[in-house]
């Protein structure tokens, strides 16, 4: 089964983590939670620091949850996040969503938030999730979807932001606008049962507009991300402080607001 051929387009700048551990099971997995019980085994792909990971873990104290990630080294601020909240019931690996390192019907969830649009083959990883989740299981899933955010007011610079992000993504080897593909890429790798839903994000009083204006600012000029915008031949350096200014300049608008869609999909194995 092929690695990973994907790069990570954000990469763990602060300002990344900023936005990472901000997400909590409520605000990024509200879809699932109804259908956890206490004794569940719960695998969490794309885990990063380990925020939502350590929710699960409390809402299944009888069971398990194993976070794993890509990238080695964002693991020991997960193990962190864990240890800090006294949680015996987690553990945290290094593994590749194409060819994870679990044998079949392992899971009672399989979970992944904001993964598949980092992936170089999201159907393939569809089905390794499938397959280490026991029948009558559940997929669960969600990702953003670039192109469908919105904001006003409409800033010229930030429609440059956009079309900058999806280009460089899309270098990466990622599909940024992954939302609305979830259910269509479900069904290429075998899902029958599918429950497909969306929620939001957004951001509009002072201090979320000034959050979230702040984050991007920074991970726009500092992050992996503006390397790869910059080496891969996609903007200056004086590109990306305009960009940066854009996002400045909106969160310091008084009628800012900004959505972001998520699309969700649950898919139960069949028993």
């Amino acid at each position: 089964m092929p690695k990973e051929t994907a790069v990570y387009t954000h990469g763990h700048h602060e300002s990344v983590l900023r936005s990472h551990t901000w997400r909590t099971a409520a605000n990024s997995a509200g879809y699932l939670l109804g259908s956890l019980e206490p004794h569940m085994r719960i695998l969490d792909i794309g885990c990063g620091p380990g925020t939502i990971t350590a929710d699960l873990a409390e809402l299944v104290p009888d069971g398990h949850v194993t976070g794993v990630d890509h990238a080695p080294g964002i693991l020991d601020r997960a193990r962190a996040t864990a240890a800090g909240r006294g949680l015996r019931n987690i553990g945290f690996a290094v593994a590749d969503v194409h060819a994870l390192e679990y044998p079949d019907d392992t899971f009672c969830v399989v979970h992944a938030h904001q993964v598949l649009q980092h992936v170089g083959d999201p159907v393939r990883a569809l089905r390794e999730m499938y397959r280490v989740t026991k029948p009558g299981g559940l997929v669960a899933v969600r990702d953003s979807d670039y192109a469908a955010m919105t904001w006003y007011p409409q800033l010229p610079g930030m429609d440059d932001w956009l079309g900058l992000y999806r280009r460089v993504a899309r270098a990466n080897g990622g599909e940024p606008d992954a939302g609305r593909r979830l259910k269509s890429w479900a069904l290429a790798a075998g899902f029958e049962d599918i429950t497909a839903s969306s929620s939001t994000w957004c951001f509009s009083t002072a201090e979320e507009r000034a959050w979230w204006s702040g984050l991007w600012a920074d991970r726009t000029v500092a992050s992996g991300y503006a390397e790869r915008a910059t080496e891969g031949g996609h903007a200056t350096a004086e590109q990306l402080d305009a960009v940066a200014g854009a996002w400045r300049e909106w969160g310091r608008r008084e009628d800012a607001w900004f959505s972001v869609l998520h699309a969700e999909i649950l898919c139960r194995k069949a028993a």
